[in-house]
């Protein structure tokens, strides 16, 4: 059988082992990767660190510097392998954002596509409870912002292992932005099921009054928001976007026609996340009402009433549909 119960984590080692089984060229460097990840995320489906099935050349332990790893993994990728580079979370990566800004996304178009980059960035994005502002960032908009980055935002175990797959079977640098809290989701997984890159997933669908755009963790708000709604005779359809870019603009588009009120919906904040990017297509392109709904600007405090603050829960899902309903 090509479907199993597997957790968010075990979905991404999945597609890795597979991935290194079937290419010898695909690598994995970064802290803590010998004895499985922080998170497990590179472990076996029975609970063995990939690095016991592959050895340390091809599971590689490195030091604690995200800029090396980093650049060894872009280096790694002109010189004809497939590395996964792991920066644990992507508040770190901010140490290494030349090398993937300035290096990995520019090769291809600085050398005439003489040079590719087929690297794979594992940076785990969200609130990671009680680690408070500097390891609870969402920054995918900033990615999203750069040319030549693929910037993917999974939130199920299926996407988890299709997406990733699909990253690793590319030739151009991606941005792989798992949530740091979906680690132990459980959800069935196809193996033979193709998750490919661009295409958003419909996670919900009871009608056209509503257009709900969310991806990563707030899909799961967005849907019970919805389902919340559908006891009040509205019917709300859900979109994880999945693909942050390329991203599914007209299957966005064709939904917020239909039901001419769009609400998009993520765990960054608000001022300038990509949240921004859809609502102005939607605007420039439909005749919908347009509203957005993220964090506020403010750093995600330690204390759970300050964290609070700046988690986008069911509630105020809910809330912001029902006000954009009454316009």
């Amino acid at each position: 059988m090509s479907a199993r119960t597997l957790s968010y984590a075990q979905a991404a080692s999945l597609a890795l082992e597979e991935a290194m089984s079937a290419d010898p060229r695909v690598v994995a460097l970064g802290e803590d990767l010998g004895r499985g990840g922080v998170f497990g995320q590179y472990r076996t489906t029975d609970g063995r660190p990939l690095a016991a099935a592959f050895g340390s050349d091809r599971v590689i332990d490195t030091p604690i510097s995200e800029a090396a790893i980093m650049g060894a993994g872009v280096g790694m990728a002109l010189a004809g392998l497939r590395p996964v580079v792991e920066l644990r979370v992507v508040d770190f990566a901010l140490c290494a954002i030349d090398e993937l800004v300035n290096q990995a996304a520019k090769n291809r178009f600085m050398f005439g596509g003489q040079g590719r980059v087929p690297l794979v960035a594992r940076m785990p994005i969200g609130i990671w409870t009680a680690s408070a502002a500097q390891h609870s960032q969402s920054l995918e908009a900033w990615f999203a912002h750069v040319p030549g980055l693929v910037v993917l935002a999974p939130g199920t175990p299926q996407d988890n292992y299709g997406l990733l797959k699909s990253a690793l079977a590319g030739d151009d640098p991606v941005a792989y932005l798992e949530h740091k809290e979906l680690w132990g989701l459980q959800g069935e997984v196809d193996t033979a099921t193709p998750v490919p890159i661009g295409p958003c997933r419909i996670a919900f669908d009871a009608g056209t009054d509503l257009t709900l755009v969310s991806w990563s963790r707030q899909v799961q708000a967005c849907v019970q928001a919805a389902e919340r709604l559908t006891q009040e005779g509205v019917h709300a359809q859900v979109i994880d976007l999945r693909t942050i870019w390329p991203w599914d603009r007209e299957t966005v588009l064709a939904s917020a026609e239909k039901s001419g009120r769009l609400l998009v919906v993520h765990e960054a904040v608000q001022a300038a996340g990509f949240g921004a990017e859809i609502a102005a297509t939607v605007a420039e392109h439909t005749r919908a009402r347009v509203a957005r709904l993220g964090a506020p600007r403010i750093p995600v405090g330690y204390a759970p009433v300050l964290e609070a603050e700046s988690r986008i829960g069911t509630d105020k899902v809910l809330q912001a549909a029902q006000r954009l309903l009454r316009r």
